[in-house]
Order: structure tokens, then sequence, then C-alpha cells
């Protein structure tokens, strides 16, 4: 992938030349014939569903809905229909178990997929989790072996719980050419979606955090006058790092912009199943993972946790500091609550999320932000913890960045119970690569889904303009990903058994802090202990191993 700069987006288009390069690979894999001219027209109808797909229902139009996800879903069969024959699948009957966090995820799927039912003769029922009831849905599946459903919607951090214990399909080479992996952003590629060297996800999704910050609040003069007259540091602007942040949401305390309370940073506080820890982590790693170390959960050969050393505590007692500014009973707010009751909404200023909010900011009905809504990768820090000294140090080359390369987004999944049926084995990897189609997911990049960019071609910003998006906007948004994708010092979740236990107490204990009934050391050792007892439970050695492993160490 081509190398991006902070400050300019290096857009990856494709000439036409490459393009008819890509086609003739692509048709002789299937045993395509025609010549150059044929498969000229396949590139220009490529393009031309890109371009008709992109204007489902429009930028600007509102909130899509059934109808449009159905319409795509059609649009995009054509890589089906290469492989798989009209009624092959008549008679044969899948379980999909998926997310239907903000009615997006298996919702949309069930849209995407009725084109295929109907082609296809298959028939689908589905299982759809709340974000905080997936983890123990998940979890009990796999601890009773009861696995009740073909096809799992899952991230890539569970592979160790699932894919580690036999229970996946691995992926046809079939499938493989039809999804095209080779275009997804690198970090994504193996050993992301593979176990013991066998590959068994098909990427819909990329997620790392970014940042989410409010023009119009950073760039209003009043403001810039206020925090000149009240001693602020340097010039009112867009915070760059977390001490910034920190002090830019207490001057906001009180302030109004255009007639509404100012607030600063937003954090979600209330326990969500596991995935709320992301948030803290996302304010931690510019603290916590060293330019000159991979680690930052824990340590490589002991797995100690590090969740109480001075950087993660520093972390928590941030958040403890920043909750007089934030907004009333923000010890209820969840990231859903955060990212689209609020800054959606228009309350706060700084966000930290997944990709979801730059898809839903212009082309969702709950947003008002879409017109001052800007995007950068995560703060920094002044200065970042060295584990291995114990000390702080100050970077000659300035502030500590570290994006967080949060849950490595979401896969599908198929399960090993249907390799016995050649037929519903077939189908079941069909749906799924259907879903991971790479025309689809520029759709689900554009528009609100659940997912964020994570295709080399979804990175071509021509198609986002001829779409209706702002070159500025859309510029910002897929640069704050792709410098997070490719940032060098990017912390990288691990992928090990038991990986949401760990991050599901933490939000346990981390709840205790802000509510005030520990502070923050005595809540990081708590989380500590708990965490070296569940490596403990499932076995240190092991987990030493796969934990250097997900590191490429």
């Amino acid at each position: 992938m081509a190398k991006w700069s902070n400050d300019r987006l290096d857009i990856l288009s494709v000439d036409r030349r490459r393009l008819l390069q890509g086609a003739a690979g692509f048709g002789m894999a299937l045993g395509m014939g025609g010549g150059l001219a044929a498969l000229s027209r396949t590139a220009v109808a490529q393009e031309g569903i890109r371009a008709q797909i992109l204007q489902i229902p429009g930028v600007g139009a509102g909130s899509p809905g059934d109808a449009d996800w159905q319409q795509v879903g059609e649009l995009c069969l054509g890589a089906t229909k290469q492989n798989v024959q009209e009624g092959e699948f008549a008679g044969v009957e899948l379980t999909f178990m998926g997310l239907n966090n903000q009615n997006l995820h298996n919702l949309l799927f069930r849209g995407f997929l009725k084109p295929w039912e109907t082609y296809t003769g298959a028939k689908i029922t589905w299982i759809d989790l709340a974000q905080a009831d997936y983890n123990p849905r998940l979890q009990q599946a796999i601890a009773t072996g009861t696995v009740d459903f073909d096809i799992l919607e899952m991230g890539a951090p569970f592979e160790g719980d699932v894919c580690g214990k036999g229970l996946a399909s691995e992926m046809p080479d079939w499938v493989k050419a039809q999804i095209d992996m080779d275009d997804y952003v690198d970090y994504l590629k193996a050993p992301v979606g593979t176990w013991d060297g066998k590959t068994y996800r098909i990427s819909i999704d990329g997620d790392c955090h970014n940042f989410n910050y409010r023009t119009d609040v950073f760039s209003d003069p009043e403001l810039a006058e206020a925090w000149k007259a009240e001693g602020g540091e340097g010039e009112w602007g867009v915070p760059k790092t977390w001490q910034q942040v920190k002090a830019a949401t207490k001057f906001l305390k009180g302030k109004q912009v255009a007639g509404q309370d100012a607030y600063g940073y937003l954090d979600p506080l209330k326990p969500w199943g596991g995935f709320g820890f992301y948030f803290l982590a996302s304010r931690a790693t510019a603290y916590a993972k060293h330019p000159d170390d991979k680690a930052w959960l824990f340590d490589i050969d002991t797995m100690k946790p590090r969740i109480n050393n001075s950087a993660w505590v520093r972390t928590i007692q941030d958040v403890v500091d920043s909750l007089p500014y934030q907004p009333a009973d923000q010890l209820n707010a969840d990231p859903n609550t955060t990212g689209f009751q609020q800054f959606l909404f228009g309350t706060g200023s700084m966000i930290s999320w997944w990709g979801d909010i730059g898809s839903n900011a212009r082309t969702s009905d709950s947003s008002v932000i879409g017109e001052v809504c800007g995007f950068d990768i995560l703060p920094g820090s002044d200065d970042v913890y060295n584990n291995k000294t114990g000390q702080w140090d100050k970077l000659p080359s300035g502030p500590n960045y570290a994006p967080n390369m949060a849950y490595i987004g979401w896969g599908i999944y198929v399960m090993a119970r249907v390799d016995s049926d050649s037929k519903k084995h077939k189908a079941a990897w069909s749906a799924a690569a259907h879903l991971g189609g790479k025309d689809l997911s520029l759709w689900t990049s554009a528009y609100p889904s659940g997912f964020q960019p994570y295709r080399k071609s979804h990175f071509n910003i021509q198609e986002w303009t001829e779409a209706g998006y702002d070159e500025a906007f859309i510029s910002g948004y897929l640069a704050s990903q792709s410098n997070s994708y490719n940032h060098p010092n990017a912390a990288i979740e691990p992928r090990i058994p038991g990986i949401f236990q760990y991050y599901s107490v933490a939000e346990d204990e981390l709840a205790k802090v802000f509510a005030g009934q520990v502070d923050a050391q005595t809540g990081a050792d708590n989380i500590a202990a708990a965490w070296e007892k569940i490596t403990d439970s499932i076995g240190r050695e092991q987990q030493i191993k796969l934990y250097k492993a997900s590191l490429g160490l």
C-alpha cells in the first residue's frame, strides 16, 4: 500500500490499463474468455455498478432503508452468478448469527442477502444480538459446544476462541478469488483472519478508532478570545495531544457555541459487553505504546498485565478528572450514546469512535454536524511511558502517536458444522462471499452500516466525490483511516483466547472507579489481578505464545 503522510492523502485510483490487467487475471482464474474488448466491457461494467450503488439513496438524501439494501445487494450479485447456478441451493437452510447494533449490521445483511436467497434458492434464519449481549452469547456457544449457527459475524479478536478451537470452516480458494483478498489494506492481511496457516475470515470492515471533532467549535473567534483571556496555552484550535484535549474539555464547560451549551471530549463510561474498553484504550495508547516496544497491554514474555502501570493509571485519572466537565449523567452513557445520541446530535466537540461517525455524519437522518465534522488520527502525548525503564520519555520527534487498531474489524466466518454437507458448505460460503464482495463493500463504507473503509480500492476519492461527498470532508475522513492503518506505531490488538473476558472484567472494575468507589490506582490493580487469574485459567504459556504471534514476534 502507498505511504501516506499526515498532510496529504495519496489517492489509490486505478488507471485503465491496470484495471484491464486485473480484469484479465480474474477472468483467467474463472475460465472466462472474450478477448480485450470483452475485458474492457467487464471493467467498464464494474465501474458502472460502483457508481450506481453509491447513488443509493444518495449522499444527503437521508438514511438508507431495506429497499436500498436490497437494491444494492441485487446490483452486486454478478460475482455470485459466476460461481453459483440459479436455484443451486434450493432446500438449503442456513442460520446466521450477528449484531443488531443501532439497527445496522444484521438488518443490512438481510437486505443484501434477500436477492441472493431469491437467486440461489437458499433460506436464512437470523440470530440478532445487541452489542452488550454478543460476547456472552458467543462464549456460551463455545464453552458448551452448542454452536447453533452456520455463519457468524465476528471480530478478529475472537479468532483465538473460535478458530483456535476448530469451530470454523476453512475458506475455499474460489471464495478468495471472488472477494479479491489482495485488495485488503495491509494490516488486515495474514495473520489476521488465519489460524495455523489456514484462512477463515472474509473481512467486511477495517476498524480503528479515529478522532472526530467539531470544526466550528475550534474555529470560533469568541472562544479563541476567551481561551487567550483565560490563559490557555498556545492558540485556540483542534487539540493534537491528550493533554490539550483535557485542557480544552475543562475550558469549554459553561461556554456556548451558536446558542448551544458547549462540551469538550465525550467519554463513554457505561459498561458495554467488553466493547467499551476500546474507548479507554484509545485514550491510553499514546501514553502506553512506546515506539520501541510492540506490546502495550501485557508484557511479551510473561503476560504480566500493564493495565496498572503509570501510563494506564494516568489514562484512568484523566477520565476521572474530566467527568465534572462532561454532560450530566455521563456515567450512564455507553458508546452508542456518545456517538449517535450526543456527538451526531450536536452535543460535545470531540469523540473517539470507529469510522461510523464519518459515514453517518452526512448520510444519516440523525446527524446535525455533517457540515462541521473534522477528522484526524487519535491525539498523541507530550511524553510516553517506557515500561522497560519505568520512566516517561519525551521523544526527539515530538509527541508520541499510537492509533488504536480497535477490534481489527468485523468479518464473516463459516462454521465447521457445515463441512460435512457439500451443498450447505458451498451455500454458506457463497452467502459470506456476497457480503464481503468488493463492490458491496464500497457502499457499506460510504453509508451507515457499522463498517468503515478497509480495502485499498476504498481510497479513490473521485468515487466518493462523484457520489456527492465534499472533497475536503472525505479527504480528511479517509486520511484519518489510512494514516491510522499505516502508522508505524499503531497499537495492534492481540488475537488471543479470552480477550473479551479481559475487557469485560476491566469494564466492571472501571465502573467502580468512575463512580468514585475506588481510586484510579486501586481500580487498575484490581483489573491486573483479575487479568492474571484469567491468564492462568486459560494457560499462561499458550497465551504468551499466541500473544507474541499476534504482535508479529
